[in-house]
């Protein structure tokens, strides 16, 4: 081998590596970096390693939410495409069937919302009071 053949690279034999990157292909020699950065914070905030036995997992508190589908209804499975009508409670996405407030069991306060929005729009007018004669 002459000095202007490439090298293999020193870890995988896969690839060849180049002197820049320590004879490494590229894959390795982003891994070492990646490993030397990890020492290197491990290093600077002194973390004390727990042995993998006494590492305890806990199981979580809540259950899991089920994952949920963008473009079909919320309440029947069925595929909205772009008829989908969302809703003001903000509970997701649903068919036409279930579109209406007491098919899909809505809490959102439509009733209160329409009277606050009256009350703003028309505010009280009283007239003023006369003496009269």
């Amino acid at each position: 081998m002459g000095d202007d053949e490439p090298k293999s690279c020193e870890q995988c034999y896969y690839f060849y590596g180049s002197p820049d990157t320590m004879n490494l292909c590229s894959m390795c020699y982003k891994d070492f970096c990646l490993k030397e950065e990890q020492a290197r914070v491990a290093k600077d905030e002194n973390i004390t390693k727990i042995p993998d036995a006494a590492v305890v997992m806990e199981a979580p508190s809540e259950p899991l939410m089920p994952k949920v589908n963008p473009n079909r209804c919320m309440v029947c499975n069925k595929k909205v495409r772009m008829m989908g009508f969302t809703c003001k409670c903000g509970s997701g996405l649903f068919c036409g069937e279930h579109r209406y407030p007491e098919c899909h069991d809505c809490t959102y306060d439509y009733k209160g919302k329409g009277k606050e929005a009256l009350a703003k729009a028309n505010p009280v007018v009283k007239g003023d009071k006369l003496d009269r004669l």
